[in-house]
């Protein structure tokens, strides 16, 4: 292929920057003189990535907020776009963010630019329509989890299943003790991991609610309980150090990390998570969780009425069956919330069978990631 072959992004949020990162390692691995460009995160500019807008201008959660910031968005979109079809890239990569990259991929791909939509948009959630969008938007899919192809296939629309990366990064075994010794914490005291959401909107829905919970495990259930809570960002640390100011629970201890989830998991026992990818890194340190999650009543109403999932949670989702509970909206009740996780606490066999579930789930999506969707890439411009 001597020429330069060009390689066009875009990733929406902090999964996708990693997602795309890992990516880019492994292409130019195989076509060193590949360059890439479009809209990406602080990791897909480490590896060599040119971030014409950064990603922060795209991430966005439910229906309202999308509202609020279409105009900018759309601006962003149409601005790109006219870039793309100037260039015309060898490839369009578009990873996760489907609000924005399917539409984009459509026009790409009806002007003959090749495109590809790495993780397959939740068809399996919910909004099963989008699968007659996606057949029109891209020319494959690829796929992190394996309910996922057997779908596309049935549409006839190619797809390759690349497994999920965190199952290739995360250890099969997390040492409890040596994570506790990690960060300093005591070896035998209980500890709970609350991971509220990595945007700022879940944590204005989720950081009062997991404070309160906290002070009410302390007071009701485990006086010597510790929680450890990991933030990715100043913004969504200051809210909920205010959570912690509002809900008067000062002497609550809190150790907050910044970064760290998978720490976090690992050096608890029982995790208290906001519904997202969070919630497979917990499964895949294998302990219990609560999985949890509050959005505007408007947008629950609409995905509830969309949904043809039982299940919100994916580890519950892959694994078929409720292994951990699902506490959400209007029944997720910091008292609620307290009595389950401290069940679960106490619960030694059932954190057994969560662990065996758990490992079960991270061997099916253990795949070699980056490499497999690098190569599915490479066929595809070939």
């Amino acid at each position: 292929m001597g020429t330069t072959v060009r390689i066009a992004m875009v990733a929406g949020e902090a999964s996708g920057d990693l997602l795309a990162s890992h990516l880019i390692t492994a292409l130019k691995a195989k076509l060193p003189d590949a360059v890439f460009y479009g809209i990406g995160g602080p990791k897909m500019q480490a590896v060599g990535f040119d971030a014409w807008w950064s990603m922060e201008n795209l991430a966005v959660m439910g229906y309202v907020d999308a509202l609020k910031n279409y105009r900018e968005i759309s601006g962003i979109r149409r601005q790109l776009k006219k870039r793309l079809f100037d260039l015309r890239p060898d490839i369009f990569i578009g990873v996760d963010a489907p609000d924005f990259n399917l539409g984009l991929e459509t026009s790409l791909k009806s002007a003959g630019i090749k495109t590809i939509h790495y993780v397959s948009p939740s068809i399996w959630a919910w909004r099963g329509g989008r699968i007659k969008k996606i057949a029109r938007a891209v020319n494959r899919v690829l796929a992190l989890f394996p309910m996922e192809p057997p779908l596309y296939e049935k549409e006839r629309i190619p797809v390759t299943y690349v497994g999920h990366p965190l199952a290739d990064i995360i250890p099969l075994v997390t040492n409890k003790l040596a994570v506790r010794e990690k960060l300093a914490m005591p070896r035998d005291v209980p500890v709970f991991a609350l991971l509220p959401g990595s945007r700022r909107g879940e944590l204005e829905m989720m950081a009062d609610t997991f404070v309160q919970t906290a002070k009410i495990i302390r007071e009701r259930y485990l006086p010597n309980a510790l929680f450890i809570v990991p933030l990715t960002t100043r913004e969504t640390r200051l809210r909920f150090e205010m959570a912690i100011y509002q809900q008067e629970a000062g002497e609550v201890p809190f150790r907050l990390l910044f970064g760290h989830a998978q720490d976090a998991l690992g050096a608890a026992d029982v995790s208290l998570v906001a519904s997202g990818t969070a919630t497979l890194e917990a499964a895949l340190i294998k302990r219990p969780m609560v999985i949890t999650y509050k959005i505007a009543k408007f947008s629950y109403w609409i995905m509830k009425r969309m949904a043809y999932q039982a299940f919100v949670g994916l580890p519950n989702i892959l694994a078929g069956r409720s292994v951990v509970p699902e506490i959400l909206q209007d029944e997720a009740t910091p008292e609620a919330l307290a009595e389950a996780l401290f069940k679960l606490y106490e619960d030694k066999e059932n954190a057994e069978a969560v662990a065996e579930a758990f490992t079960d789930i991270h061997l099916q999506l253990r795949q070699n990631t980056a490499e497999k969707a690098a190569n599915a890439v490479i066929e595809c411009l070939n």
